[in-house]
């Protein structure tokens, strides 16, 4: 049996050079798909490139923390600091959702808001993650189910990296890997079996998690490697043509040049064909 492999750019519209970045890398590389922030600063030069590539699978990116809502403060003031935007700690947001009063309310409306944002752009509607992985939180993950269905969401991101595979492929923080893949397991097989009971599909593992911000061309390679007969496996990236000041602000310490090359990498495009992996994305199932 095959194996299949989806490239995924997230933080689509947070900033021109990831957009210039995910552009390139469709174009000219194996890029296959990407995940859209609907309310960052650069999201109507992302959708308006997004047009322009039928072929680039397009996905809610749904922000709800470090970032800005859809809906105006007063609507959902619950879910946001003084200075109406999210949390920037993705800790202390997943707290507030569970205990805050209004807090589910409210984000049943910001979630709405965000999917009826990309509607509005005339995209088809690829697959939905989370920034920062939110979309795990019991609570965003019970409303993207029922409000999901509203909008046509046929595949969510499973954000679970086997951690044997990770390890071998990086080979440093044996540990870490092993215990924190472990500690999600159990979630992780909940929600797999609940996507599926409403015919949501989504990956089988993926890689990107342990190593955010750090997928670089020889990790990538050594990560191919691993893919198990008759899977699917999602290689989620956070690409840049440079480092813009933004850039350095909301991800300090990634590689995002580093990524971007991989991306356009021969070296991978040959590694595919070698060991007959195909790229896809979520829509091709």
């Amino acid at each position: 049996m095959s194996r299949k492999a989806i490239f995924t750019a997230d933080d689509f519209g947070l900033d021109e050079a990831v957009n210039e970045a995910v552009e390139r890398a469709h174009r000219d590389g194996i890029l296959t798909s990407a995940s859209l922030m609907v309310t960052a600063p650069a999201a109507a030069d992302a959708i308006a490139r997004a047009r322009r590539m039928p072929g680039l699978a397009v996905g809610l990116h749904l922000v709800l923390v470090q970032g800005t809502p859809a809906l105006p403060p007063d609507a959902i003031g619950p879910l946001l600091e003084a200075d109406g935007a999210f949390l920037n700690s993705p800790a202390r947001a997943g707290l507030r959702y569970f205990f805050r009063p209004g807090a589910r309310s409210a984000l049943a409306a910001e979630i709405r808001a965000q999917f009826e944002a990309f509607r509005r752009t005339g995209l088809p509607l690829d697959h939905v993650d989370g920034h920062t992985h939110l979309h795990i939180h019991p609570t965003i993950f019970s409303l993207l189910l029922h409000i999901g269905r509203e909008y046509g969401m046929r595949a969510m991101r499973l954000p679970y990296e086997r951690p044997a595979a990770s390890w071998q492929a990086a080979q440093r923080g044996r540990l870490s890997r092993f215990a924190i893949s472990g500690a999600f397991a159990p979630w992780a097989a909940t929600m797999r079996a609940r996507l599926a009971r409403d015919g949501i599909v989504s990956n089988d593992s993926l890689f990107g998690f342990h190593d955010t911000g750090a997928m670089t061309e020889e990790l990538v390679l050594r990560q191919l490697e691993t893919l198990e007969s008759g899977t699917v496996t999602e290689f989620y990236c956070h690409p840049a043509t440079h480092r813009t000041d933004r850039l350095a602000r909301q991800m300090p310490g990634y590689r995002n040049v580093e990524e971007f090359e991989a991306l356009g990498s021969p070296r991978l495009r040959d590694a595919l064909k070698r060991l007959d992996i195909k790229p896809v994305a979520f829509r091709d199932f």
